[in-house]
């Protein structure tokens, strides 16, 4: 073989070598419907910003349902005034509580109630930006699987990574935050946020009125439902069953329905938001929703929804509750804490002589501390 032959060949080599080493070490393309990927980003309107708020975007990006199926949320991206700190804005995701499954009660789509503004400003006059999320279908495409944790804990943690990729300011440092169906989301969120994106530096979660336990009611469910006195209950099960009919077809919920049932569920999925809901509702109990009893099949997805798990949490972990909660009765979050504690979870557990709505107020001063500690 002649050197020219030689020095050829190993120039080949040496040019393939390094070829398959680039391909190797570069990171593939996200696909259009990865989780967190944008696919529209706009201001938002100036008359939905917080008071205390610099800059402010709508986001519409890429994140996971129930079964794995891509689906898309919206959310909003609120930045604070002044100058970002080295590092970038800590974030805190923000994951709201029951405002309803028709598009037009996404947070995102009309001025937010006063509650929640006064809640978001503060965290932002605390020097956070706040990423706050819609869930997947709530607002976009497909019927919103109200209260599928999985699925609305993939919708708190892509809506960070969908925010981060268009927001240069923001830390790659984030905490979840979230009350009532929200705190169950975070919950959920906390359990998964460091294996589902490991590229993020997830701090810890605070939770506040978080419904847990609700599956282990299923099997009741039928028309001789005990009328148990709390509120806005047949409500809430209504907004489980559009999610379940539109996810879970094979479980014919409609089915297990009074024509009534039915027609609160198709009210409840196509026009009314939940205070209108349970204003118009106000006198139907549980058991006026089922005309037979549920079997298997709607016990089992019941727990495939709703159980938030009492093990595998990695972070700090805050949980409220309002002693005097008429929606998320204290005896069922008392067993969740029970479960977690069995199972070798540092939960920090406070209750607060509060109900539902307000136990955030009454919470404040504690989880702005808890805050503070995980940055």
């Amino acid at each position: 073989m002649s050197i020219r032959l030689r020095t050829v060949r190993v120039a080949a080599a040496v040019l393939t070598a390094a070829f398959a080493s680039m391909l190797i070490a570069t990171p593939a393309a996200a696909a259009p419907t990865d989780p967190g990927v944008v696919s529209d980003v706009r201001p938002l309107p100036s008359a939905q910003w917080l008071p205390n708020t610099a800059e402010a975007s709508l986001l519409t990006y890429w994140s996971v349902g129930p079964h794995g199926v891509p689906m898309k949320s919206t959310g909003v991206v609120y930045l604070p005034e002044g100058q970002a700190p080295e590092g970038g804005w800590p974030v805190i995701s923000y994951a709201h509580g029951t405002t309803g499954i028709a598009d037009h009660c996404a947070p995102s789509r009309g001025v937010l109630p006063d509650l929640i503004v006064n809640k978001l400003n503060y965290w932002l006059t605390q020097g956070y930006a706040v990423v706050a999320t819609d869930y997947v279908g709530l607002g976009t495409d497909g019927v919103h699987p109200y209260l599928h944790g999985e699925s609305a804990s993939n919708s708190v943690i892509d809506m960070v990574r969908a925010a981060r990729s268009v927001t240069p300011s923001l830390s790659n440092s984030w905490a979840a935050l979230g009350q009532s169906q929200g705190g169950q989301a975070v919950l959920f969120t906390a359990h998964r946020a460091t294996t589902y994106a490991p590229e993020l530096d997830f701090r810890g979660t605070a939770s506040t009125s978080a419904p847990s336990n609700i599956e282990n009611l299923a099997f009741l469910g039928g028309p001789r439902f005990p009328d148990i006195p709390l509120s806005g209950t047949p409500t809430y099960i209504a907004s489980i069953f559009t999610g379940v009919r539109a996810h879970y077809p094979e479980v014919d919920i409609d089915s297990y329905l009074t024509p009534l049932g039915r027609s609160i569920v198709d009210d409840i999925e196509n026009n009314l938001c939940y205070d209108e809901a349970g204003k118009k509702y106000v006198d139907v109990t549980i058991g006026q929703l089922f005309s037979r009893p549920v079997d298997q099949k709607v016990v089992t997805v019941a727990h495939e929804l709703l159980e938030i798990p009492p093990y595998g949490y990695d972070r700090p972990l805050f949980v409220a509750q309002g002693r005097e909660d008429r929606d998320v009765p204290i005896p069922l979050t008392l067993k969740l804490i029970a479960d977690m504690r069995m199972n070798g979870v540092n939960v920090d557990f406070h209750t607060y002589p509060t109900g539902h709505t307000s136990v955030h107020l009454a919470a404040e001063e504690d989880i702005t501390e808890f805050m503070a500690g995980l940055f």
